[in-house]
């Protein structure tokens, strides 16, 4: 071959080269992981609305924050694996993990805030409550089985001596509380606080978090926790730590910032109007607490489903792997 031939083969093999690079490289770059963190609508998401407002910044995600309308499906994601990063109850969380699927309590960032309500000043105690009908929010979870157990550590037979009624949704409860179609009933905040906000005679008959403590509970109540997917957990831990780490900051910013976290709330359309969120916030026990940690006020709990509905948490304690290291 003549010289002036293999010059022109090595330059167009050269460009071509070139060329092959430039494009890989630009997929590279153009190449985006994308991630979401999801919460939930209502007080379980509220702990995390700074994280909706300012989402965490990520090396290697771009991150957006969603909050689902309901606990179902946030169970759904989770099991399917969509879910990498999001907020579950304590037994939700635990009978996921039971099926087989690896996930992971990251940290428990909400506990106890459960109000036992009445308007019935002549009602100031526990042993008050007997021979009354209360109306329950959350039959069958966490509120339904507290309640049963501290009405028994008073020595009342739930059902008998206390007749519990779960006909009402939670919205619903603060309204016919507001209304005085009921007098007493347990519920949790931010419908708490709608309630005291609507119809100023409601008092606490009990501090139901100090109660739980009495009973035997390490600590108060977990209500909510940070969950995390454990494929992703184990290959993505900086990035992990970042969305904890946010999660916690956003926590403080929220116990620091009642009102504007509540404009947050609104804005971010949480189902939650801002005073609403404002007064419920200070009353609600957002905390930050990593797993493994709060392992102990965990177990406290899953030890109350295993005493009253054992399948709720897939019938055992969850395993070490649980509680994220």
């Amino acid at each position: 071959m003549k010289p002036k031939m293999i010059k022109k083969a090595v330059l167009i093999l050269l460009t071509f080269l070139l060329s092959g690079l430039l494009h890989a490289g630009g997929s590279e770059e153009n190449k985006v992981q994308h991630l979401t963190i999801y919460g939930i609508k209502g007080a379980s998401g509220l702990g995390m609305i700074r994280l909706f407002e300012e989402p965490p910044r990520l090396r290697s995600f771009e991150v957006k924050v969603e909050a689902l309308a309901h606990v179902d499906l946030m169970t759904a994601r989770f099991i399917s694996g969509e879910a990498k990063v999001g907020i579950l109850p304590p037994n939700v969380a635990a009978k996921i993990r039971s099926s087989g699927r690896d996930i992971r309590a990251a940290a428990l960032i909400g506990a106890g805030m459960l109000a036992l309500l009445s308007s019935d000043p002549n009602l100031r105690s526990f042993e008050g409550l007997r021979g009354k009908t209360v109306e329950v929010a959350g039959q069958g979870a966490t509120p339904d089985y507290v309640f049963r157990r501290l009405l028994s550590r008073r020595g009342l037979v739930p059902d008998r001596d206390v007749k519990l009624v779960y006909s009402l949704a939670y919205p619903e409860i603060a309204q016919s509380l507001i209304a005085g179609s009921i007098s007493i009933a347990l519920l949790p905040e931010p419908f708490a606080s709608m309630a005291r906000m609507g119809n100023p005679s409601l008092r606490s008959v009990a501090d139901i978090q100090d109660e739980w403590i009495k009973a035997g509970g390490a600590g108060n109540y977990p209500m909510t926790l940070l969950v995390v997917d454990g494929a992703f957990a184990d290959s993505n831990a900086a990035s992990l730590e970042q969305i904890c780490s946010a999660a916690k900051n956003s926590i403080e910013w929220v116990r620091a910032h009642p009102s504007d976290a509540g404009l947050l709330a609104e804005k971010h359309e949480l189902g939650l109007k801002a005073a609403v969120a404002a007064e419920a916030i200070p009353k609600s026990n957002y905390e930050y607490v990593p797993a493994a940690l709060g392992r102990a006020s965990l177990e406290s709990l899953f030890g109350l489903f295993l005493e009253y509905s054992p399948v709720s948490i897939g019938g055992a304690l969850p395993d070490d792997g649980f509680y994220l290291k």
